[in-house]
């Protein structure tokens, strides 16, 4: 058989077997996303079963503690958890336990976790600093638009960022959504704008605004996400979502802090909660700052963003 005809027969299978591989993790990702969190391997749950393994003591307290606070829950609310456990005069593992979860739950309920997608069309500004799967955040937030019905926008006004826009374009077209970019190191507002634009032209319904990452160290970048929440439309913007890597630890306090003074933020997308993440960050952000989380990112797949539900989350921090 002729070498060519041998490589061409070669290559073909090759592409074969690819695209066999391709549509089996397509078909085992796909499926509507339902509210719930995958269980995290936190720190917090290991340590509780070291606590509680051999029953209630002094030094059982000490190991709770050191865990809340290991598990990123925050200074003040362990203090007030470890409190509440004292005073509930427990006296066996399970008591502890069921204590420290009606505690946990409670500190989280009560939050409007729901998007308010208001306006023609309903604007969603995402900020956060670089790394932390904010644009793949993007990304899956169109494809769950995209699979309830609806019609969405992406805006790449990451100008400052090199091949920003080229990312969020190949994002647009895996999920099947328009992509408005402007030029390499041009005006993000402008971009803002012209994105805003088109969908209303077009009668799209949602229209997503990436923009620049590490402005919470950057005060001109700062005061350029301040521009570019103006010209979406300032108060009329329907979601400001700040995405946050959940093993960023108490530096995502400093976050959540930095951008709260641009913009205002209406919301949290936690991300990487997947695998040993410490998610206890969840408390520490609502209680200080009242931000709350709205969606959870539990892997790299299209389909891995979840709306937060508080309950699962804390099962899965005291497994």
């Amino acid at each position: 058989m002729d070498t060519a005809v041998l490589i061409a027969i070669v290559a073909v299978l090759v592409l074969a077997v690819a695209i066999l591989v391709w549509r089996s993790k397509s078909d085992s990702s796909s499926g509507e996303t339902t509210r719930t969190v995958a269980p995290s391997r936190s720190a917090l749950g290991s340590a509780l079963r070291r606590a509680l393994g051999t029953g209630v003591d002094e030094g059982t307290w000490d190991t709770i503690e050191t865990a809340l606070l290991a598990a990123d829950v925050g200074v003040e609310a362990t203090a007030d958890f470890m409190e509440t456990l004292r005073r509930a005069g427990i006296e066996t593992v399970d008591e502890a336990r069921e204590t420290l979860q009606r505690s946990l739950k409670s500190e989280l309920a009560g939050k409007d976790r729901e998007l308010r997608l208001t306006g023609s069309p309903a604007s969603i500004v995402v900020v956060g600093v670089n790394g932390t799967g904010k644009t793949t955040t993007i990304a899956k937030l169109a494809k769950r638009f995209k699979d309830q019905g609806r019609t969405v926008t992406l805006g790449a006004a990451d100008t400052f960022r090199a091949a920003a826009g080229e990312q969020l374009g190949t994002w647009g077209e895996r999920v099947g959504v328009q992509v408005v970019r402007g030029q390499e190191g041009g005006d993000p507002a402008s971009v803002a704008y012209d994105t805003l634009e088109s969908a209303r032209a077009k009668g799209v319904d949602i229209a997503i605004i990436d923009t620049a990452g590490r402005l919470h160290g950057k005060k001109n970048l700062m005061t350029e996400l301040q521009k570019i929440h103006r010209v979406a439309g300032g108060d009329q913007v329907s979601e400001v979502l700040l995405v946050l890597d959940a093993t960023a630890g108490q530096n995502g306090l400093t976050q959540v802090r930095e951008f709260s003074t641009a913009v205002p933020i209406t919301g949290i997308v936690l991300t990487k909660l997947d695998g040993t993440a410490r998610g206890g960050i969840v408390i520490a952000v609502e209680r200080t700052l009242g931000v709350p989380v709205k969606f959870v990112g539990v892997g790299e797949g299209l389909d891995d963003l979840t709306e937060f539900d508080p309950d699962s989350f804390v099962d899965s921090l005291l497994e």
